[in-house]
């Protein structure tokens, strides 16, 4: 499978984002339809007759020659159904919405734990005229 990346700054080392699939077997598609799925932003899919669609891929179906994914479009608020066999090429063009998110999110939770325990110490502390 053909993978390139198109670099551009702020991508987290290891995000798909920005990557583009040109699969050379159904297995190869196979493989990028799975990274596509487990991706949590919007990526584009060219069509092998030249249509391209970017959205949210949300499921997909795999039953040899009968299979599919189904995209949520950024252009429709309608679902889109395409086979497997349509598909040329795969990029993950969406922000990966999650990538090292997770990391920052604990730590500014605790933060703001951390911060309001010793605001409610001081003011406890404060109340009982030790401050």
């Amino acid at each position: 499978m053909t993978d390139t990346k198109t670099h551009s700054g702020g991508v987290e080392p290891g995000s798909l984002q920005g990557r583009v699939f040109r699969p050379q077997s159904p297995r190869e598609l196979a493989e990028a339809i799975e990274l596509a799925f487990d991706y949590r932003g919007d990526i584009t899919i060219e069509l092998r007759f030249g249509e391209s669609m970017s959205g949210y891929l949300f499921n997909r179906e795999v039953h040899g020659a009968d299979s599919w994914v189904e995209v949520f479009p950024v252009s429709s608020s309608e679902t889109r159904r395409v086979r497997y066999d349509e598909i040329a090429t795969v990029a993950f063009s969406g922000e990966d919405t999650a990538s090292g998110k997770s990391w920052d999110n604990w730590v500014a939770k605790k933060e703001s734990e951390r911060k309001a325990e010793t605001d409610r110490l001081a003011a406890d502390a404060q109340a009982r005229g030790l401050l």
